[in-house]
């Protein structure tokens, strides 16, 4: 079996991943806590910023999917900042040092990055081409981390930045949340509902993953997202319907923000429209399991 390597393995994209992937392929999982034993997957620690005996564990394999960096589910103080920043591009830097010192280096390197790089956009969409990049800690955060995974260059590795949008999924992510929101009767649309909620079916982001893997061509940004992007308010009354919920009390800003500074959390999680179509996954040939948010609220409520 060909060899995968799965950084951040024991987060809600990570554990999925490494799950799916175990039916396929030889799985290696890095952590940076404590080792388990799964069937099928083999645990390796790391630090996530310093070369190890790790390092080994990357030649001859077929890929390296990283996903290691902090959860920006956080308020933006000076230290959960610097621990954003460091966490990407420490980990990505030190990945791209150790393919370095491969004699027989893996095939691809998929690195995590995110769909917050675009500015905000209620009406054009962005696509990896025509996509308009915006400004702000977050962004500033998105483009720090592509381009210190693109400072590493290589005849052949190819490299696939995933600009990934929200990950709707049972088990993580920010699905259980609006769940929970909307089963108290609390979702309704947030701030004036106008804002683009870009987002894709955990299933579909695992198949993609393989996709990418199998598929020879693709490379650059890929944005990671379903094709049919819902404004705010349509999507929560979707999910309402879903979950068989009539009432949903809308939520102004300044609920919102009362709200994120009792969990400690950003309103730009929320407020930011993310207008986002994956022109390279369709024209690639990608098909979407759950290309409308009715089919994924189904499958998942």
């Amino acid at each position: 079996m060909e060899k995968v390597i799965v950084t951040a393995a024991n987060g809600f994209l990570g554990e999925s991943l490494i799950r799916f992937l175990k039916l396929k392929y030889e799985v290696v999982a890095m952590v940076r806590g404590e080792v388990q034993e799964v069937s099928g997957i083999r645990y390796v620690k790391w630090d996530g910023k310093s070369l190890g005996s790790w390092q080994a564990e990357f030649e001859g394999a077929k890929a390296i999917l990283n996903f290691a960096g902090r959860s920006v589910d956080c308020r933006y103080t000076e230290k959960n900042k610097g621990d954003i920043y460091s966490s990407r591009l420490e980990s990505t830097e030190v990945i791209g040092q150790a393919i370095d010192l491969c004699i027989d280096k893996p095939k691809i390197w998929i690195n995590s990055a995110s769909a917050t790089i675009y500015a905000h956009s209620e009406d054009l969409p962005n696509t990896e081409d025509e996509g308009v990049i915006g400004d702000g800690f977050s962004v500033d955060v998105c483009k720090k981390w592509e381009q210190s995974f693109f400072e590493y260059t290589y005849t052949n590795v190819r490299q696939i930045a995933l600009r990934t949008t929200i990950v709707l999924g049972k088990k993580g992510g920010a699905y259980p949340v609006y769940r929970k929101l909307v089963k108290c009767w609390m979702g309704g649309k947030q701030g004036d509902g106008k804002q683009m909620f870009s987002w894709i079916h955990i299933d579909d982001f695992l198949r993609a993953i393989v996709f990418l893997m199998e598929e020879t061509t693709l490379s650059g940004p890929v944005n990671m997202s379903s094709p049919l992007p819902e404004k705010n308010a349509v999507m929560m009354k979707k999910m309402r319907d879903s979950l068989g919920v009539k009432i949903g009390v809308p939520q102004s800003k300044w609920l919102l923000k009362l709200g994120a500074w009792i969990v400690q959390t950003e309103t730009e999680l929320i407020l930011k429209s993310r207008f986002v179509l994956p022109d390279k996954l369709m024209n690639a040939g990608f098909k979407f399991e759950y290309p409308t948010i009715e089919e994924a609220f189904k499958s998942l409520a």
